[in-house]
């Protein structure tokens, strides 16, 4: 086990040169354990079978303020995918109890702003709270190419693409424009996705999915919350940012900040036939409305196929709870 803690008595008083203490080709699980405290850094993980568990994640904050529109030593703005907090593409990634925040601030004023920048396989997310404003949560990989430009910018920009599983469970995931985005089949159990009060008249989209095409699920949400300080009907709970998106949730609670129509098709026709948006026993004063004709009310029998084993077994049968 690694110690890591700002008084200096662990090992070492940054999680950086924790991580790096690794080796690159670890085999074994390493625990890295880590005291309440404010960590500004910029974490890069991408070593395998790497846990990385916080004394509380109320005071456990890894935070740092990249956006978009920073400007890189070269010049060149930052762009969505090196704004990161922290950038995870390790297999078999565990984080527990831990806050992963972006305090660049307001997506129209500096650009989106990563916290969790998430590309890891059998990847594990508990008790953690996710915290920014457009662009939070990222669970890679990116999509086959950019509709603008002829690149993406970061740290896997121009790298084979893989399919990614994750598991967030307990965790409380805040943002506002496309909080929740990105290729990755992700399951999110009794979990809370917070939606900021930008007082407009749409104040944000909670999910932007894009999952590849002939992907069975995208992302799943059971027994969540969706909850929100804005105004009522100002949030939908998601639109596709690629034609095929898939998101479902499954029990969840929605708050009176849900629109009626609760998803948007983001003006893609193609989206309203290839993509799969569904309910089944959602509540709460968001759960009534007029849902567009191209999502789906899924019966008790096309619900049973969503559980957490069936998601995320995949070829190698992993296994969660």
């Amino acid at each position: 086990m690694i110690t890591v803690s700002k008084d200096g008595k662990s090992q070492f008083t940054s999680i950086q040169k924790a991580v790096d203490s690794i080796p690159d080709n670890n085999k074994e699980r390493v625990v890295i354990t880590v005291e309440s405290g404010v960590y500004k850094e910029k974490l890069s993980i991408r070593k395998p079978n790497v846990t990385l568990i916080g004394e509380d994640k109320e005071n456990t904050i890894i935070t740092f303020n990249d956006s978009a529109d920073t400007l890189m030593e070269n010049g060149e703005r930052m762009r969505t995918f090196n704004s990161y907090t922290m950038f995870v593409d390790g297999d078999d990634f565990i984080c527990e109890n831990i806050t992963i925040e972006n305090t660049a601030g307001d997506g129209d004023l500096v650009g989106q702003a990563v916290a969790l920048y998430a590309d890891g396989d059998r990847m594990i997310v508990k008790n953690c709270r996710l915290i920014a404003n457009q662009d939070t949560l990222f669970t890679g990989p990116l999509p086959p190419r950019p509709i603008e430009g002829n690149n993406f910018g970061g740290p896997k920009d121009g790298t084979e693409r893989r399919d990614t599983r994750q598991y967030y469970e307990n965790c409380y995931i805040r943002g506002d424009i496309d909080f929740i985005f990105g290729s990755a089949t992700a399951v999110f159990n009794k979990c809370e996705m917070f939606s900021n009060n930008k007082n407009k008249e749409v104040n944000g989209f909670v999910t932007a999915a894009s999952t590849p095409e002939g992907k069975e699920f995208g992302y799943v949400f059971f027994d969540c919350k969706f909850m929100s300080d804005a105004k009522k009907h100002t949030v939908y709970l998601g639109r596709p940012w690629r034609d095929y998106a898939k998101t479902v949730l499954i029990r969840c609670y929605l708050g009176e900040h849900i629109i009626e129509e609760g998803f948007h098709n983001w003006n893609k026709s193609n989206a309203e036939r290839e993509s799969y948006y569904a309910e089944y026993g959602s509540y709460g004063p968001g759960a009534y409305g007029k849902r567009p004709k191209w999502t789906h009310a899924l019966t008790e029998e096309e619900a049973e196929k969503y559980s957490i084993s069936n998601i995320l077994r995949g070829a190698d049968n992993w296994k969660v709870i």
